[in-house]
């Protein structure tokens, strides 16, 4: 994921500033599914310090407003941080998934 947010490698990234990245998931498990991440490498949520409570906060601010943007909170969307392996973080950089556009089922698997 560092080398999308410096943009050595291509993805459709929806939203970028000096703090965050958005861009959709290669893999959709929904009809919308954007990952959202620091751009300064965190490998996962293990790794978070009180120094990462400002980006932790903008991460759920962006997903906010990509929700709103892309109409999912008109029905609902999920929010996910997957962490470690045994939980299904496949990429070590801390990420957000942001799903919507179709009915979620609890529990989710």
């Amino acid at each position: 994921f560092c080398r999308i947010v410096e943009g050595t490698i291509p993805a459709d990234i929806v939203y970028q500033d000096a703090d965050v990245t958005a861009f959709r998931d290669i893999s959709p498990q929904a009809p919308t599914h954007i990952l959202i991440v620091p751009n300064r490498h965190i490998a996962s949520l293990e790794a978070v310090t009180t120094d990462d409570v400002a980006v932790l906060g903008k991460l759920f601010l962006v997903a906010q407003q990509l929700a709103e943007s892309f109409n999912l909170n008109t029905h609902g969307y999920r929010v996910v941080v997957n962490t470690g392996r045994a939980a299904g973080q496949s990429v070590y950089h801390l990420h957000m998934h942001l799903l919507g556009g179709r009915s979620m089922h609890w529990p989710p698997g």
